[in-house]
């Protein structure tokens, strides 16, 4: 592989976005989200579009979404904010001297896709929060890796955006930009009188000395396992009940990571699962707000019952779990930072870092319901979606 070029790409606006230039202060949901960069890798068969073309997109893309074109930054009391001053998005091309079918196989990379993204900065501040690497193998096709931080946008707004992205480079002079919903404020508006009801300061928080042990990154290793629609469909007919196919797969990986693990029959196990809050929280937030709003749910069983128990019964104690992230849990969440904010406290979030061990816990993220097959750049969607390989022992993610 070889790097031909980095460019800082700025969108041009025939007027200034109205956010242009403010601190957009991080919500409660902000700083609750992983402290990182996340990486994605979509892979396009030939014939694909221009790197030209790509970047003439991603500007037209970007420009309704100013905060992935800022830089964190903290203000004189320490609190993070996105300063929207359009220093850009990072942009990388690259070329590779093999074609696309020799080095992806049955949807896969022979090799790590480490490669084949951006750098991950070592510092959050002053970088672009949105860096792209444009891989262009021989044979024509290309492979788009990309990092966010999880900081400016959670998974859901970054689905949106590579389907806006996508959209650009298809209709070209015909693309009419979006206007999402971009008040992060209105998302996290606290009672008169704030009153949390529930324990999050060791739900979503904790103390900075609770943070879990880490150990070598090069001691986790990423396994990738392909779960056939038949395997699906035969799953949910274990449940013996109506269930998603994100609940049947989380039961059968807990019930087989459990027995992996040969924990203790009395020890009790739990699964951070993520949870999309924007049509929970009342009034409900569009779901074109680009930003944060997840928060978790933590079903909870000791590992004699994850293992004894029908598939219906431990999808029961998944979809119970994560029922009780409704409304008043979501009010509760935003009084519990509005009253740590006004205390000055440092709230650390329980989300892992690099290296964690999990074990005896699951922490468990779903891109089922990501609109990947709509990244459609002209030429069909992606022939394939990476994951990235990302150091944490216990963490699952669903992938298309």
């Amino acid at each position: 592989m070889e790097i031909t070029s980095r460019t800082m790409l700025r969108p041009a606006y025939s007027a200034l976005h109205t956010l242009a230039g403010e601190n957009m202060p991080l919500t409660v949901f902000d700083r609750v989200a992983i402290d990182i960069f996340i990486p994605t890798v979509l892979a396009y068969a030939a014939p694909a579009p221009s790197n030209e073309v790509l970047k003439e997109g991603l500007l037209k893309a970007v420009a309704p979404y100013p905060h992935l074109a800022g830089r964190l930054a903290v203000d004189d009391q320490g609190r993070r904010f996105i300063h929207l001053n359009n220093e850009g998005v990072l942009v990388v091309e690259a070329t590779v001297p093999a074609d696309l079918s020799e080095v992806l196989v049955d949807g896969r990379m022979a090799a790590g896709v480490d490669d084949l993204y951006p750098t991950i900065p070592e510092e959050n501040f002053g970088v672009a929060l949105l860096q792209i690497q444009l891989n262009r193998y021989r044979c024509g096709g290309v492979v788009i890796g990309i990092t966010s931080h999880h900081h400016a946008a959670d998974g859901h707004s970054m689905s949106t955006f590579f389907t806006t992205w996508a959209s650009a480079v298809r209709e070209g002079k015909d693309f009419v930009a979006p206007s999402p919903f971009l008040d992060r404020a209105a998302t996290a508006v606290p009672r008169s009188t704030p009153a949390p009801e529930f324990d999050h300061r060791s739900l979503e928080f904790m103390d900075a000395h609770d943070k879990k042990p880490v150990v070598p990154m090069n001691r986790i290793k990423n396994l990738a396992v392909h779960f056939t629609a038949d395997f699906v469909v035969d799953l949910k007919a274990r449940v013996g009940s109506r269930c998603s196919t994100f609940q049947c797969l989380l039961a059968h990986v807990w019930k087989k990571l459990t027995a992996a693990r040969d924990l203790n029959p009395e020890e009790f196990t739990k699964v951070r699962v993520a949870v999309n809050c924007r049509g929970r929280s009342d009034p409900p937030v569009p779901m074109d707000f680009s930003g944060n709003m997840v928060l978790w749910a933590f079903p909870r069983l000791q590992a004699r019952d994850v293992l004894s128990w029908s598939y219906g019964g431990v999808v029961g104690a998944i979809r119970d779990a994560v029922a009780c992230i409704d409304d008043e849990y979501v009010q509760s969440f935003v009084d519990f930072g509005d009253v740590a904010d006004a205390n000055g406290e440092e709230l650390v979030a329980t989300a892992a870092d690099a290296g964690t061990m999990l074990c005896p816990d699951m922490e468990v993220d779903s891109w089922l319901g990501f609109k990947f097959h709509q990244i459609d750049l002209g030429t069909g969607p992606p022939s394939a979606f990476l994951p990235p390989d990302l150091p944490v022992e216990g963490l699952i993610i669903f992938v298309p």
